[in-house]
């Protein structure tokens, strides 16, 4: 037998074994369960099992165990780490390139998630609410959500969300959402104070009465105008012929109060959600009060998302309520 003969013996073995392996990983990939495919497609494209985890809103620990469970299951290694970063093996990116070879036939679904749409009181949005709602877009990339903020009884009018949180000068929700909602649960009783920076304000010459405020820029945000238990505020920033300070922006003018040395009124939590500001509770003897409710809307408040969203908020409040105590 020539040598010639030899090789093209030898090379059409290679390739029948070549094919045989082929085949294998397809029919292995073919029988791998849609959700253990979803965990390790999404883990290799990431490259990152938390993002991926995120990404599936599934708990790490149970995509890790998916994981381990289809490497048992073709007895492969099918991640490895370079340094901190993560890759696939050989036999991973054999897995990958079959899967994606199946995708004409069995396309891997996108398990689409509802639109939520949740309308917050611009104040409780940036004091209270955000940091957990960061929170919870650190554990769940595939959230779907519509974040609106209201600066004023016009735009809660006006707005239409699953979830709403807004604030009322009475002890009835009213004036509320205007389309059709569960019935309201109150959150918290706002109480609202002058407030100063510390740094700008020794103890012994903080102002203990309004005729001590003559000396002091006041600040206002133009929201605040229109609210009724905030009469003996505006009454006072009306008064003035200078020294006032208008804005349109609440962070503005958490931020001037900060930096500036004005006075401005907050929620008299805000001492608590910024150690740098201290309240003026002698300055008025009529309090000034407001109070947070929530409710949710009549056609979507079944929903798991929704749902999610309204407990995430009620949490939050209940463990805050010593930000509320007068």
């Amino acid at each position: 037998m020539s040598f010639s003969e030899t090789a093209g013996r030898h090379d059409a073995a290679d390739y029948r074994a070549c094919a045989a392996k082929s085949e294998s990983w397809l029919a292995q990939a073919a029988r791998i369960e849609t959700e253990v495919a979803q965990c390790f497609m999404v883990s290799a494209r990431c490259g990152c099992f938390m993002q991926a985890a995120r990404s599936l809103d599934v708990r790490p620990a149970l995509l890790r165990k998916h994981l381990a469970q289809l490497e048992e299951q073709l007895q492969r290694t099918l991640f490895k780490f370079q340094g901190s970063e993560l890759t696939l093996s050989r036999d991973g990116k054999h897995l990958q390139a079959q899967l994606m070879a199946l995708a004409h036939e069995r396309q891997l679904p996108v398990i689409e998630r509802p639109l939520i749409r949740l309308a917050v009181a611009e104040t409780i949005l940036h004091d209270i609410l955000g940091r957990d709602l960061i929170a919870l877009l650190r554990r769940n990339a595939s959230v779907r959500l519509d974040i609106i903020s209201l600066d004023s009884e016009l735009s809660l009018q006006a707005v239409s969300a699953d979830v709403v949180v807004w604030l009322a000068s009475s002890d009835t929700p009213l004036p509320g959402p205007s389309f059709a909602i569960s019935e309201p649960r109150r959150l918290a009783q706002l109480d609202y104070l002058p407030h100063i920076a510390k740094r700008y304000s020794r103890v012994a010459s903080r102002p203990d009465s309004l005729d001590d405020l003559a000396d002091f820029l006041l600040v206002q945000w133009q929201h605040d105008r229109q609210i009724e238990s905030f009469r003996p505020w505006n009454q006072l920033v009306d008064q003035r012929l200078a020294g006032v300070v208008q804005l349109h922006s609440y962070e503005l003018m958490l931020e001037m109060i900060r930096c500036s040395a004005c006075i401005g009124l907050l929620p008299g939590y805000m001492g608590r959600f910024d150690r740098g500001l201290i309240g003026l509770p002698q300055l008025f003897g009529q309090p000034m009060q407001r109070q947070v409710w929530m409710a949710v809307n009549a056609g979507s408040e079944g929903e798991s998302q929704v749902q999610m969203l309204v407990e995430l908020i009620q949490n939050t409040f209940n463990e805050r309520q010593e930000w509320f105590q007068s």
